[in-house]
C-alpha cells in the first residue's frame, strides 16, 4: 500500500491509472521516443506535486499509475500530462509532426484505485512491459 500523504489542509491517498494512446493507435512511442517520453512524465509529475508508482510505455499506448493530489482534478491531471508531453516530443521529435496531426487521440481512461489493491494495478502495468 502506498502510504498516506499529508499537505496543510488534508491527509490523502489518492492513487489513478491513466491510459491513453497516440493518434489512430500508431505505433510510435519506441527507441528514443520512448525513452524521452518517460523522462518527461517523470518532469511533469515532479512539476505537478505527484509521484509516479509504476509507468509503461508501449508502442501504442501508455499506462501510468500516479498518487494524486486532492488540490486538482483527474482531468487536469491528464491534460497536463498529455499537453506537455505532445509539445516537447513534437518539439524534439519532427518526424511525429508529419505521420500525426496531432500526438494523442483525445480520449483516455482513468481510474481511481479503491476496488482492487495497488499492488494489482502495479502487476498488471508491469506485466505490460514485457508484451
Amino acid at each position: 500500500m502506498v502510504n498516506k500523504r499529508k499537505s496543510a489542509e488534508c491527509t490523502h491517498q489518492i492513487q489513478y491509472h491513466f491510459v491513453w494512446c497516440p493518434k489512430y493507435r500508431r505505433g510510435v512511442l519506441t527507441g528514443d521516443i520512448a525513452s524521452a517520453l518517460d523522462e518527461l512524465l517523470h518532469t511533469k509529475a515532479s512539476e505537478l506535486g505527484v509521484e509516479i508508482l509504476s509507468l509503461a510505455i508501449r508502442p501504442d499506448h501508455v499506462h501510468l499509475f500516479v498518487t494524486g493530489t486532492p488540490v486538482m482534478a483527474v482531468n487536469q491531471l491528464v491534460r497536463h500530462f498529455k499537453g506537455y508531453t505532445a509539445h516537447e516530443l513534437r518539439a524534439r521529435f519532427p518526424s511525429l509532426k508529419t505521420r500525426l496531426p496531432s500526438l494523442w487521440s483525445r480520449s483516455y481512461y482513468a481510474g481511481s484505485i479503491g476496488q482492487v489493491s495497488d499492488e494489482t494495478v502495479r502487476r498488471y502495468i508491469e506485466a505490460q512491459k514485457g508484451v
